[in-house]
Order: C-alpha cells, then sequence, then structure tokens
C-alpha cells in the first residue's frame, strides 16, 4: 500500500504508491485517463456591454487556467499561466480586460490582476495596488467602479475603487460579509453580511456608491438566508434580483430598493430555484434543480407566465441569457461529456463551442435509489460497471461498491458527468452517492438537518442507504469503501472510527480531522461557518467540536485509510491531518499519505491523474482486488 515514508512531525508517515497504471489494457488505460484529460471548456462569461468578448476556463493546457475569447473572429487566447492553475476571474463590462485572482500555490490569499483582452500569460498588473491582500469575499466591475470584498483574520471588509481616485474601504465588520451586486448606473451596491452572527444566512443592505448612505435593508434571519443575485440590467432600474427560502426551498423575489417593494416570483415548479435577468430586464432566465437533474426556463416577469425551453434530461451546470434572445448553456448527464450549447428563441439547439482534440470517453448512466431514512426520504445515484447490468431483481449481485460522499457539506450529487465515477466504475466497482441531509436541492429544513449533530446526521443517512442496498442484494457487504473529498473526507474519516464494522477501507482527501487544531489554523471564513454550524467557537461549544472531530474516534479506526493532503490547503490545513496521522501512528493501524503541492485541491491534470490512480490502487489492495 505505501511508497518511500513521509515525514512529519515526530514521525514518518507511510506514503502512498501511485501505480505507473491501473489496467494491463492499454485501450482501458488510455480511456480512463482521457475523461480527465480531454480538454473541457467552462461556460464562457460574456462581457456584459460587448457581445462578441468573453472568458472561460479550460484545461487545455494540462492545468485549469482562464482563455479569451473573441467571438467575432473565434479566437481563444491564453491569458493566465501559473503553476497550480487559475479559475477565479471575470471580464470587464466593455471587454477590454480581464480581473482575475492571485494567490499563492492554491493558499486562496492574495490580490486582484487586471489583464487586457486578448493579452498572454505575463502580460497582468496589479488591478488594486493599494490594498492589501486577503481572501476573495465578492468582486464587482463596472465600467468606472470597481468593489472588492475581502476576508482575513481581523474580519471582512469591502474596497471602492473609482477610476481615477484612491481606493477607499467603503465596509468593515468582525463578520463575515463580502460584495453581492452593483446596479447597472453604479449609483447602488449590495452588501451581503452577517453581522448578526450566522454566515450560513447572509442579509443585505444596499449603500450608496457616492456617500455610503444606506438605502434599504432586506434581513430573513434567523435561519432563513439571502442571495443578492443581480440588479435589473437597464441603468436606472432599481429591481433587485434575491434569492430566498421563506418557504423552505431557494426560490426568487423582486426587490425594488427604491420604493422598498418586495414581490416573491410564483414559479410552481418542485425543488430549488435560481436565475438571472435577461438583458432586457423584462424576463428571468429561470434553471430549477430537483432530484439531481436540472431545467431551464424563460420566465416573463410582467405576466408571470413561464415557458419551458427544451434541454436534454441530465443537469445544465450553467446558463448564461445573450442579447439577441438566445442563451448559452453547459449540459451533460452521467453518461454523456459535458456540451456547450446555444439555444435559439425559435428553437435551434447547436454547437457554442468545440474543445480542441479527441473528446472525453462516455461512461455510464446512473439509477435512482429512494431509501426510507431516520430522517425522510434519501435520494442517492447508483452507477454499476457496464457487466454489472441494471439494478434489477432478475439481475442483482453483489459488487464491491465505493460510498462516494460529497463535500461540501451544502452541495449535492447529480446525474452529470464525472471522471471520478467513471474511473472508479472502470475498475470494477459501482459507486453509490447519497444526497444525505446537509445536501441541496431538497429543501431547506433538509439542507439544515446536520445541525443537529454535526457528522453524525449525515452518517446515519448513508448508513440507511448501505443498509438498504445490502437487503436489495446489490451490494457486497465485505467489500465497501467509503471514500470523499472535504467534507466528504470529513465524513470519510468520521465514519471510519464510529462505524468501523461498515466499511472495510476509506479514502479521505483534504479532510477535516482535529476539529479543535482545524479550527484554529483555518480562513477565516470557515471559522465563521463553523461557528453557525455548531451554535458557537470551540471555546463556547468543545464538547461539541470534540464529538464530531475524527480524532476523537481514532481509536475505533480498524479499516486501513489513505489521507490525501495539500501542503498549501486553508480549508483543511495540514497541521490538524498531520495530528490524526500521529494518532493513528501511535496505534500503528494502517495507513498511508499522499501529500501534495497545492491548496485544497488541484488544477493540474497531470496531479489529478496521480491521485485517482492512488486512490483507485490503494481501495483494490485492500480489498484483494488484483
Amino acid at each position: 500500500m505505501t511508497d518511500e515514508a513521509v515525514d512529519g512531525p515526530g514521525s514518518s508517515y507511510p506514503a502512498a504508491v501511485v501505480p505507473d497504471r491501473l489496467f494491463a489494457d492499454d485501450a482501458a488505460e488510455q480511456r480512463w485517463r482521457a475523461r480527465f484529460s480531454a480538454v473541457r471548456i467552462g461556460l464562457p462569461d460574456p462581457a456584459r456591454d460587448n457581445a462578441e468578448r468573453a472568458v472561460y476556463v479550460s484545461n487545455a493546457g494540462g492545468r485549469f487556467e482562464l482563455y479569451f475569447w473573441d467571438t467575432a473572429t473565434g479566437t481563444r487566447t491564453k491569458a493566465t499561466d501559473r503553476p497550480d492553475g487559475t479559475a477565479n476571474g471575470g471580464p470587464a463590462p466593455d471587454g477590454s480586460g480581464l480581473f482575475w485572482f492571485d494567490d499563492n500555490s492554491g493558499d486562496e490569499f492574495g490580490s486582484w490582476q487586471w489583464q487586457d483582452f486578448g493579452t498572454g500569460p505575463g502580460s497582468s498588473r496589479p488591478a488594486l495596488p493599494d490594498v492589501p491582500p486577503g481572501y476573495p469575499s465578492g468582486l464587482e466591475i463596472g465600467r468606472d467602479i470597481v468593489l472588492a470584498g475581502f476576508t482575513d483574520d481581523d474580519g471582512s471588509r469591502v474596497h471602492l475603487a473609482r477610476f481615477g481616485e484612491a481606493t477607499r474601504v467603503v465596509y468593515s465588520h468582525e463578520q463575515d460579509a463580502g460584495v453581492g451586486a452593483l446596479s447597472r448606473d453604479e449609483t447602488l451596491w449590495v452588501l451581503t453580511h452577517s453581522e448578526h452572527g450566522d454566515s450560513r444566512y447572509p442579509a443585505l443592505r444596499v449603500l450608496s456608491t457616492q456617500d455610503g448612505a444606506v438605502i434599504g435593508e432586506l434581513d430573513d434571519t434567523p435561519g432563513r438566508g439571502l442571495d443578492a443575485v443581480a440588479f435589473a440590467p437597464v441603468p436606472g432600474d432599481t429591481r433587485l434580483l434575491v434569492g430566498h427560502e421563506r418557504r423552505g426551498r431557494e426560490e426568487l423575489l423582486i426587490w425594488d430598493v427604491a420604493d422598498g417593494s418586495v414581490h416573491e416570483l410564483d414559479i410552481d415548479l418542485p425543488g430549488d430555484i435560481s436565475g438571472d435577468f435577461f438583458p432586457d430586464g423584462q424576463a428571468l432566465l429561470v434553471l430549477h434543480t430537483h432530484s439531481g437533474r436540472s431545467t431551464v426556463h424563460r420566465y416573463d416577469l410582467a405576466s408571470g407566465e413561464l415557458t419551458d425551453l427544451p434541454a436534454a434530461r441530465g443537469v445544465i451546470s450553467g446558463a448564461v441569457a445573450r442579447p439577441d434572445g438566445s442563451i448559452w448553456y453547459r449540459w451533460s448527464d452521467a453518461a454523456t461529456p459535458p456540451q456547450l450549447r446555444q439555444l435559439y428563441p425559435d428553437g435551434r439547439d447547436v454547437t457554442l463551442l468545440v474543445p480542441d482534440g479527441p473528446p472525453a470517453p462516455g461512461s455510464e448512466a446512473v439509477h435512482d435509489i429512494w431509501t426510507e431514512g431516520p430522517g425522510g426520504t434519501i435520494h442517492s445515484l447508483l452507477a454499476r460497471p457496464t457487466a454489472a447490468g441494471e439494478p434489477s431483481e432478475a439481475t442483482n449481485r453483489a459488487l464491491p461498491t465505493v460510498f462516494y460522499l460529497h463535500g461540501g457539506p451544502a452541495s449535492a450529487d447529480e446525474d452529470a458527468y464525472e471522471g471520478t465515477r467513471a474511473a472508479w466504475l472502470d475498475a470494477g466497482f459501482q459507486v453509490v452517492q447519497v444526497n444525505y441531509r446537509g445536501s441541496t436541492g431538497y429543501g431547506s429544513a433538509w439542507r439544515d438537518a446536520l445541525t443537529e449533530r454535526v457528522g453524525y446526521i449525515e452518517l446515519s443517512d448513508i448508513a440507511a442507504v448501505h443498509d438498504d442496498l445490502v437487503v436489495r442484494g446489490l451490494v457486497d457487504q465485505a467489500r465497501c469503501a467509503v471514500v470523499g473529498h472535504s467534507w466528504g473526507g470529513f465524513l470519510t474519516l468520521l465514519a471510519l472510527g464510529t462505524q468501523p464494522g461498515r466499511w472495510a477501507v476509506g479514502v479521505a482527501g483534504v479532510p477535516v480531522a482535529d476539529y479543535l487544531a482545524a479550527y484554529e489554523d483555518e480562513m477565516e471564513p470557515l471559522r465563521g461557518y463553523d461557528r453557525a454550524l455548531f451554535g458557537g467557537s470551540p471555546e463556547e461549544k468543545p464538547e461539541a467540536y470534540r464529538d464530531s472531530s475524527p480524532l476523537t474516534h481514532v481509536g475505533q479506526v480498524e479499516a486501513p485509510v489513505l489521507v490525501l493532503a495539500g501542503e498549501n490547503d486553508p480549508r483543511c490545513p495540514i497541521r490538524q491531518i498531520n495530528n490524526y496521522l500521529d494518532a493513528l501512528t501511535a496505534r500503528s493501524a494502517p495507513f498511508a499519505l499522499y501529500r501534495y503541492d497545492a491548496g485544497h485541491g488541484s488544477m493540474v491534470v497531470e496531479e489529478i491523474l496521480r491521485q485517482m490512480a492512488c486512490e483507485i490502487a490503494f481501495v483494490r489492495d485492500a480489498l484483494g482486488m488484483h
């Protein structure tokens, strides 16, 4: 299971083996690697006032970087080229250039850069040279104004830069806050804040960019949050589109900040709803998510008419309305690699942008599994290798299974293409993805239920699904792996310590392993989130943090575990992982460490491939699959 030792404080940790290949068959080896190395393109972000210029993220050069796209000529220009990749950025409204965030080796702490449109790597310069670095907390770019939010150990601050004038701080507070929106005429801006102390449920404040006067407040706390989506894209229009959860799910409302009126939109769709304005401000592009899949619609604000827009069944991971009435969108399903499409008002649906090189190989469809759990009905996605057939009574046979736990925790697994899921399937595993309590897309109560006992609520749902699939004859109980990254990595370690008889092996990527030490070292926005989850800091709620900390239960871990850790991770810092590994070492427990020089994950394709190969090889070895 291990290679050379990795030095840790007070000990040497066994290092995980990274095999040269996973499959003897060349075609199989090339196929799984191609799912990650094939060129992928994110949904382009068009310049607001220049229809011919856009920015997108792609892995075309072997890591994820930002690219310029001139839609008139088709010219694509690589804008950034950093050792650890670049993904956080957006175009100026007139398309003249790009703001992108520059950090150090994935530590997420840094400053904004400016780069002229069409220029290559090394052409940038500091965008806000007189602003101290920090963790980014919102950016709104106007023609004459830039508003940039930052957080650090002192709290939150917002800087306003008006071209030709000195940058000034227009907001600061010890609690989490950031920039939400900027009006089209650049006279108003929205502060998203948690001055009430719970960063999970932000409130909104609208302020004047001229003198800082408060124009309006909207606050649904306690227990409900608001999201400033965008002002209407018309100069002088004071309507703000806001995401809310007043009826127990994510929906939309219009807040006219000039007269204070609030109009909740009655959009009759199950599940969660998000959206944005069409460029004329008369309609909304609505994205609807339900049971791991999504649909897209046009909502007329005057008549309230909702029009379904034709798109294939699966997941639309992003959509943007264009001045000609069309929409750009990115679509995939579990079996089909992502496609960038353009849907016109007359129903024409054409390819928007084709990546260079051969496409990623397809994969297998997912099947919906519904399980009655301790807190209600749990939705899971089950994917099986090609040879396993459909999950039916006639074909059921127990297979080695990976329970792949999503991060977040406020996230969800969906019927979308994933190279990671496909790689496990190619390796002979079936994959179960559980949308446990804490997941989004199933209402506010489901999302927030994990606060009853952090970690244990999620694991009780995962256990219920595990038991259900064993009874159905789909899962071999002796060959079950629990695998996850970030919050999924935290749940993996907690599962190994509190459900030791259930799991044969675990893989925990960038996890919270020692919650008390993690709180001390993590970035301030994460501390605020933890205080909201637990109802206070470790000083105020010490037993709750200890109860949910995997380190507390390390003495019960029986299964071999692989831990992956980023040297510069500000979310799940390295010291608290070392504390956990020291405890495993003291017990002579079987484990291995894969440590890499980046932050909370990697944007380098070769590094992603190395980690994927390491994970699969470790689990195969632990289960005796050779």
